[in-house]
């Protein structure tokens, strides 16, 4: 690892403090060196507050010493006006002559604008180290803003003879039939925080009741997202509880909305749902959304290969009959204990 491989991998660590919360703005941290030593460093925290730079900046006493550092930002310092001023001008203001970026920010409003913001007022700009790194870290906001529609993460539980759900019928409550052990559940509830919502179909919403909320981790709760074609499923369930927006995917007008964090959106079922599903995402600006279930709704996003990250968790129970699995014909990139689970990780290239 050179020097600056050894920098920007530092900014990636610091970017990473905001897994979660910086949406709809990317995770981006900054380090400032000089002789080899880090005078300063920061990370942006949260949409409208500080970027990345500009805490890095703040964190140095003595701001003479900027002069003669290099900065380095995982992606490209921002050239527009948003809810902050632009880091480009920061960076050229505070006499810097060294830039050293990760990765170009392929948002239409900033794509190189920033590098050639940079150049034109004299700096000298490095760009593309540990440029697929800096890529990975920001695959949510990449996905939205280059394919237009959310980063897709598929997840599910099936026993270990190949069954999602046993068969239910009106009298089995509404609750689960839990697969995963305890490990595997608060994993799901990490990554419920670190993503933007989770999307369930009827069957599991009036099945399960979930909650679709974080409860083992810390974060935030996910916007909540429900397909539900002829709206079925009862206003007093989990699912309409809480604070957290709601999305539900429908056939019908409703004559009213419930309250203020319940939107209906009306689609075509006798065409492509998962697609007009993501494109309706993408006009509410979401950038990752975790498909939960039910079988046939995560089969559905399968089938049109609109996916990006699978998550199969594998218990050791056995159903000896049910309701099937998924089928999802790749290899598993990773596989690994959790306890007594397996889980399998795939990732759609």
């Amino acid at each position: 690892m050179n020097i600056h491989e050894k920098y920007i991998n530092r900014c990636i660590e610091l970017a990473k403090n905001g897994l979660g919360a910086t949406s709809p703005n990317p995770m981006v941290g900054s380090v400032i060196v000089l002789n080899d030593t880090i005078i300063g460093e920061g990370w942006h925290k949260k949409a409208g507050e500080p970027h990345a730079e500009v805490n890095a900046i703040n964190s140095v006493k003595d701001k003479t010493l900027l002069k003669n550092a290099t900065i380095y930002v995982n992606l490209e310092p921002c050239s527009h006006y948003g809810k902050t001023p632009p880091c480009a001008n920061l960076i050229v203001e505070k006499g810097f002559k060294n830039v050293v970026i990760g990765s170009i920010d392929t948002n239409s409003k900033v794509s190189g604008k920033g590098v050639e913001h940079l150049k034109k007022h004299g700096c000298n700009v490095i760009v593309g180290v540990l440029e697929n790194e800096c890529k990975n870290l920001n695959k949510r906001f990449f996905t939205f803003h280059n394919k237009q529609r959310p980063f897709i993460i598929l997840k599910w539980a099936e026993t270990a003879d190949g069954f999602f759900d046993k068969l239910r019928n009106e009298a089995d409550e509404n609750i689960p039939n839990w697969i995963s052990n305890l490990y595997s559940q608060q994993l799901v509830h990490k990554m419920r925080a670190e993503n933007e919502a989770v999307l369930v179909g009827t069957t599991t919403a009036l099945n399960d009741n979930p909650n679709l909320n974080v409860r083992n981790w810390s974060g935030q709760n996910p916007v909540k997202i429900v397909i539900d074609k002829t709206l079925k499923i009862p206003l007093n369930y989990n699912l309409f509880k809480g604070s957290s927006k709601i999305i539900v995917f429908t056939n019908q007008n409703p004559e009213k909305r419930i309250n203020k964090d319940v939107f209906f959106e009306k689609i075509d079922f006798s065409k492509n749902i998962s697609e007009q599903i993501c494109a309706i995402l993408y006009t509410h600006e979401i950038q990752s959304v975790i498909i939960e279930g039910g079988a046939k709704t995560l089969q559905s996003f399968i089938n049109k290969n609109l996916w990006d990250e699978a998550f199969v968790f594998i218990g050791d129970v056995i159903f000896k009959e049910g309701l099937k699995s998924p089928r999802l014909e790749k290899v598993p990139t990773e596989i690994k204990k959790i306890s007594t689970d397996t889980l399998k990780v795939y990732n759609n290239k």
